[in-house]
């Protein structure tokens, strides 16, 4: 093996640097997106839902996630939360997306995973517009209660 040891050790200790700035600089792209886009979305979405009289707000997980709940309808009981999470020790903004609901105030939350705004990669996350996550939350939730509302189960 020879020097071949120390090459290969000093590759090992350039691809780790690589990889805890490539870490550190998506969460910092993650922590940027919450705060320019995502909350400003969740903010007007909340003040348009009071209008219907449905409770709304955001709470964030710093480096983790951000979710928007909203509650029934006249009620302080939650029905949809919609959760942007970036999974842990990613290089990449390739976020998910964590749905989680109930079809009325007795059962418990179901979850799904998908992909955050499908076709939406890595580097179009910080190019999105609040209205961008405004509509997918809509479409979401619309989508969510239409089959709470003709379920048969």
């Amino acid at each position: 093996m020879g020097s071949d040891w120390k090459k290969a050790l000093s590759s090992f200790f350039e691809e780790y640097s690589i990889i805890e700035t490539s870490k550190k600089e998506t969460l910092d792209d993650f922590d940027q997106f919450c705060e320019f886009i995502a909350e400003p979305a969740f903010e007007s979405l909340s003040e348009a839902l009071k209008g219907f009289g449905i409770r709304s707000g955001a709470k964030r997980a710093r480096g983790k996630s951000i979710t928007f709940q909203i509650n029934f309808p006249g009620s302080r009981i939650d029905n949809f939360h919609y959760s942007i999470c970036l999974p842990k020790n990613s290089v990449e903004l390739r976020l998910t997306l964590r749905l989680r609901g109930r079809k009325n105030r007795r059962e418990v939350m179901e979850e799904r995973q998908f992909p955050f705004m499908d076709g939406t990669g890595p580097g179009g996350v910080l190019k999105l517009k609040k209205e961008d996550i405004i509509g997918d939350i809509i479409t979401t939730y619309r989508e969510f209660v239409l089959e709470s509302l003709t379920s048969s189960l």
